[in-house]
């Protein structure tokens, strides 16, 4: 398990990048090079199958090592997810959000696809210290893939990625360029980028103490069987936090937002 968090992040990042160039542009046009301000990550999101070899308190035990505690637990009814949120003691390190596929909810022929790629990997791949960024640990067919996305994009893309940050979020709140996230959108507008329009382009708002924007994924090929071809990857998202009456910001989740922010990888 991982002893140094920036160590494991800076890993994470350079994984997601390399199949999401457009996260990597836009660091580089919010960051603040000129008075050497970095962006400030507020929180990355993983996917993973509700399966024994892969189950979410298995992701969270690499986090767990690190320092990390639960801190919110969503429940994703119509995408048939669940998912908790943990935070470090360290409010500048970021927040972890993992959510699971209810597989026993899904149809018999996308179980026994599910099924059929978890059962190729190693029972204990989820215990190395890089099993958060190492991707597939199967192998797909594209018909499979195909399947999959008919009845859960969810499940299309953890199949065909794996294990990886699904994205990576700019805290708006420590931007120096502008602290409202309705600057942030309209820059990625102007510089070209396109953004997930589902449920509005923000969702959220100052009453439930969070607004989220996002890109939409981009694309990247994947390695089946016996072809490749160009799917949605991961996005990024962007983050602005409200304080509460207690004077403190929110520090979970909406799962109203997040329900449309996971519609930024559908390819359609």
């Amino acid at each position: 398990m991982h002893s140094n968090v920036d160590t494991f992040f800076e890993n994470l990042w350079e994984d997601y990048v390399n199949i999401t160039p457009s996260a990597y542009k836009i660091h580089e046009l919010l960051a603040d090079s000129e008075n050497g301000s970095d962006i400030v990550n507020d929180h990355v999101a993983f996917r993973t199958f509700n399966l024994p070899k892969t189950s979410l308190d298995k992701l969270a035990a690499h986090f767990v090592a690190m320092g990390y505690t639960e801190q919110g637990s969503y429940d994703f009814e119509a995408k048939k997810l669940d998912a908790r949120h943990f935070e470090h003691p360290d409010e500048t390190k970021p927040k972890v959000f993992i959510s699971e596929l209810r597989v026993e909810q899904m149809s018999q022929p996308v179980q026994q696809i599910i099924h059929k790629l978890v059962d190729q990997m190693d029972s204990n791949a989820v215990e190395n210290d890089n099993f958060l960024y190492s991707g597939q640990h199967w192998s797909l067919t594209k018909a499979d893939y195909e399947t999959l996305l008919e009845e859960s994009e969810y499940a299309a893309w953890l199949a065909a990625w794996g294990f990886r940050a699904n994205h990576f979020t700019v805290s708006v709140n420590f931007l120096n360029k502008t602290k409202e996230l309705t600057d942030v959108n309209q820059m990625l507008k102007d510089a070209g980028f396109t953004l997930n329009t589902a449920g509005g382009e923000i969702k959220g708002s100052p009453d439930v103490f969070l607004a989220q924007s996002s890109t939409m994924a981009d694309h990247a090929y994947v390695k089946f069987e016996t072809e490749s071809k160009l799917i949605p990857s991961c996005f990024y998202e962007f983050a602005q936090r409200y304080k509460m009456p207690d004077g403190k910001y929110y520090q979970g989740f909406v799962a109203a937002s997040a329900d449309k922010i996971f519609e930024s990888t559908n390819s359609k």
